[in-house]
């Protein structure tokens, strides 16, 4: 089955207001998004614009699920006959354990944001860390392969991207967390490539000298902390000139792409001081729309249609 191929083309910008669908009917295909709360998710924009732009007779709803339902709702998938599912917190480690099977990735990663209806089976899937790669080389052109990569954070997108970047051949992977064991649990993602590091040192909250060096030789560094979120207020590094910032931005080596994981505000404070001083970043709109187009792709074995997802994040975004 194809996948979305990304590209460093100039995106073109489709009519948001064209829809290639024919008039919904008894024979139009249903996909949705669980998750609670589920009203600020953009799948429904991402996945809508892309049905739209294809001319594929699915159409894309959201669904409030209380959390601990997550089963339920994977009954009722079987029982409405719903072909896809994307999966958003706090349910992805339930329905891991819900479907009938998980690919290797979702299994590794004990959380599944894709299910796919596959002759009468619900399968799981984790589309994170292919759709991170896939967003590298879009926004950026870079390859991890012989690359060293730290990420910043150990949560449910650190992990993804971790184990991504690993198989995707990086030479070292330095995770870097506050609580040094679920660095370690993070890092074991990588397998032999990777180890945890602290991200401060000390009562002063200097930064941790292992993760100073880490840094200076990376080739690559993502924010996968939600500090710089538009409703976040926080620090890593514990000084009046890092408030707000997962890390120092002067620890960053001048020659290294960086990615916040972040997408709204598109520009973070972040990403804002690395640029002043002249370094590659980018947001993680890209992350987003590239997970969801992979889903698309698993569905209905069509190419999905980024230019037309982006857009419409973009025009969402802008709204809020």
């Amino acid at each position: 089955m194809a996948e979305p191929t990304p590209d460093r083309t100039p995106d073109p910008t489709p009519d948001p207001n064209r829809d290639r669908r024919p008039p919904m009917s008894g024979a139009t295909r249903l996909a949705a998004v669980i998750g609670d709360p589920v009203r600020h998710s953009l799948s429904p924009t991402l996945l809508g614009a892309a049905f739209a732009e294809t001319g594929l007779d699915w159409t894309y709803v959201a669904l409030e699920v209380a959390d601990g339902a997550a089963e339920t709702a994977l009954d009722g998938m079987r029982a409405l006959g719903i072909a896809g599912l994307s999966v958003t917190m706090p349910h992805k480690a339930a329905v891991a354990t819900a479907v009938d099977r998980c690919t290797e990735d979702a299994a590794a990663l004990d959380a599944v944001n894709c299910v796919v209806a596959d002759a009468g089976l619900l399968v799981g899937h984790n589309t994170d860390g292919g759709g991170f790669l896939d967003g590298l080389t879009h926004d950026a052109g870079m390859d991890v392969v012989g690359r060293s990569v730290v990420v910043l954070g150990a949560g449910g997108a650190a992990r993804a991207v971790v184990r991504a970047v690993a198989n995707a051949g990086a030479s070292d992977v330095v995770v870097a967390n506050r609580t040094v064991e679920r660095g370690e649990s993070a890092a074991a993602l990588a397998g032999s490539v990777g180890r945890a590091v602290g991200l401060a040192n000390g009562a002063d909250g200097s930064p941790d000298q292992s993760l100073q060096q880490a840094l200076a030789n990376a080739a690559l560094v993502v924010n996968a902390t939600p500090v710089g979120m538009a409703t976040s207020i926080g620090r890593a590094c514990v000084s009046d000139a890092t408030v707000g910032l997962p890390v120092d931005p002067a620890l960053v080596g001048a020659r290294a792409v960086a990615v916040d994981l972040i997408y709204h505000p598109a520009e973070t404070a972040w990403m804002s001081a690395l640029r002043a001083r002249g370094i590659e970043a980018h947001g993680g709109l890209s992350m987003l729309v590239f997970q969801a187009a992979r889903a698309f792709t698993l569905w209905t074995g069509v190419e999905a249609p980024v230019a037309a997802m982006h857009a419409a994040a973009r025009t969402a975004l802008a709204a809020r």
